[in-house]
């Protein structure tokens, strides 16, 4: 029998044909993928009141579609994480889904295995919001190993370093000792002041004329940002708007808590940043942004498995929140 002689038959032609015809049927007419969303109004209306904290704050247009987008892909996470069955050997699940059939009264019903089975049964895994945000944790680190940042070489970091070189130089920093006076003390600072200037003191020699402060008389090498956090932004605008100079005496400045004598002991002005100094801090950041943007671009292409909706586009009811197993 020859080669031709066994091509040209009847039963291995309507077989080919069968073939092609079921590969033309995926391309022309493809499985129909998972509905994620929309959200129902209750749902949505929820996270806006999450969002705004209980204030009477609205939500801008472009604020409640991020609010939006966002839980869609939380619901394409878990639902991804629910394909590949991952609340299946996770311990912190089975110990939750335990937990939760204590918490029904239905311990009796057996060992932890047989608890955990018959919680899967009664679908607890799918309402639990503990569950949900394990699961999708557990989806992000599956993505970000799957998709994982390009390494970061010490070019990444020079280049970054000369982009940010304004955002990393270091702010001024103050250094002072200050005699403490409170609210009702004013008369007292007037008098310490007038006994300073009279006789020429320093600090070490009129520190007792003031009160105990609770944070301490000694402030070393403080951004403006740290002397707001001890003293108020008040304080912090009226001391450099007086000009601070180091071994000179500045004040009284009012704080939240009194009045302040201040010896000056340093003044260091912007200071441009050395590589050396900022690239571990540098490094991080890096890492971070580059593990965030590999994260997005996997959830990106994550969303091509699914049909996402935004909008109800004449889902039925039932499908209003997403498919799930």
């Amino acid at each position: 029998m020859t080669l031709l002689d066994s091509i040209n038959r009847p039963w291995l032609h309507f077989i080919g044909l069968g073939a092609s015809l079921f590969m033309m049927k995926l391309v022309v007419f493809p499985a129909a993928k998972t509905v994620i969303g929309p959200l129902s109004a209750a749902r949505v209306q929820a996270l806006e009141k999450q969002w705004s904290g209980g204030t009477d704050i609205a939500l801008s247009p472009t604020q409640r579609a991020s609010l939006i987008s966002t839980e869609l892909d939380r619901d394409m996470l878990f639902q991804r994480a629910l394909e590949l069955n991952l609340h299946l050997t996770d311990g912190v699940i089975y110990q939750r889904l335990i937990r939760n059939m204590h918490f029904l009264g239905m311990a009796a019903e057996g060992g932890d295995p047989e608890l955990f089975e018959r919680a899967l049964e009664m679908r607890l895994h799918l309402d639990d919001e503990v569950v949900k945000r394990r699961m999708i944790l557990l989806m992000k680190e599956r993505l970000l190993a799957e998709n994982p940042p390009a390494a970061l070489t010490r070019a990444d970091l020079i280049d970054a370093f000369e982009r940010r070189s304004d955002a990393l130089r270091q702010p001024p920093t103050y250094s002072f000792q200050h005699l403490y006076f409170a609210e009702d003390a004013e008369e007292d600072a007037a008098a310490a002041v007038e006994a300073i200037e009279a006789q020429e003191l320093e600090f070490d020699a009129a520190w007792q004329l003031g009160q105990p402060f609770l944070q301490g008389h000694s402030f070393e090498r403080q951004t403006a940002k740290q002397l707001a956090l001890s003293f108020g932004s008040d304080f912090v605008r009226i001391f450099e708007q007086s000009g601070p100079r180091a071994q000179q005496w500045l004040g009284p400045v009012r704080s939240s808590f009194g009045w302040h004598y201040l010896w000056v002991t340093d003044v260091s002005p912007w200071q441009d940043a050395v590589f050396e100094e900022v690239e571990p801090r540098l490094r991080i950041d890096l890492e971070y942004e580059a593990q965030a943007d590999a994260l997005n671009s996997a959830i990106a292409a994550l969303r091509d498995r699914y049909d996402v909706r935004e909008t109800d586009t004449g889902a039925r009811e039932g499908d209003s929140e997403g498919a799930r197993l």
